[in-house]
């Protein structure tokens, strides 16, 4: 005689709580499986990804040659850094979308000098139809007034023209700073990018930005925010308060 337990099995009833609890069993024995793969994977980008810093000359390319110095400094720190003149700025942002697309997350990072300042805040416009977040954006002394897109984290604006001032875009909720330098008598539009206290500025917020202390893009904040003083050492021209907006 079949015993009872073989009785129930047989029912269709029984065979389909077994069927059931084979699936179950099955499942809870992929899940680590799964789990790993997806740490895995997350490794994979993580890996792929790096900071990069791109830094765009002005007019000519023979008057914003303080890029070039400030690229020096970044590099020097182990974060790729690379200087185009303002007529390349869409190459550079293919370029940068490409990477994200390919895996490779940043963060990204735009500097740029009068043209090049305007530049990298169209770039920014640009990424951000294409998807692709910018973590830190820093024009010195451009030559109009943009509006910073949703996909930016930051933007320190180096100016000396209260008409220049940045402002929040549709749907930004990252951090802008004007940072008014117009009654500094020590630099002007030829020099401001040349000047080593405000490259101590810009150098300090890119590291803190490449190595996603400050500055994440996702992370919502205040949308205007007051400008605060670069770090100076003796000497340094002072960085004047501007009104944010």
């Amino acid at each position: 005689m079949m015993p009872d337990f073989l009785k129930r099995v047989a029912r269709p009833s029984g065979w389909r709580s077994l069927a059931a609890g084979t699936f179950v069993l099955a499942n809870l024995m992929l899940l680590p499986a799964a789990a790993y793969s997806a740490v895995r994977l997350q490794q994979r980008l993580d890996s792929l990804s790096r900071p990069h810093v791109y830094l765009m000359r002005g007019f000519l390319n023979i008057f914003s040659l303080g890029m070039d110095q400030l690229a020096t400094k970044i590099e020097s720190h182990g974060i790729a850094a690379s200087v185009y003149n303002h007529a390349m700025a869409d190459e550079v942002v293919y370029s940068i979308a490409a990477k994200y697309r390919a895996g490779d997350h940043g963060p990204y990072i735009l500097i740029g000098h009068s043209l090049g300042a305007d530049a990298v805040m169209t770039m920014a416009q640009s990424l951000n139809t294409m998807g692709v977040p910018v973590a830190l954006i820093i024009p010195f002394d451009g030559t109009d007034s943009y509006a910073a897109p949703q996909n930016v984290a930051c933007v320190f604006n180096l100016t000396q023209r209260r008409f220049a001032y940045m402002r929040p875009g549709a749907g930004f909720q990252g951090l802008l700073r004007n940072i008014d330098l117009s009654g500094d008598t020590t630099i002007d539009h030829f020099t401001i990018d040349k000047s080593p206290s405000l490259q101590s500025y810009a150098l300090n917020a890119v590291l803190e930005a490449a190595h996603l202390e400050t500055c994440r893009p996702g992370e919502s904040g205040p949308a205007v925010s007051g400008p605060r003083e670069s770090p100076r050492k003796t000497a340094s021209p002072v960085l004047r308060h501007g009104y944010a907006g």
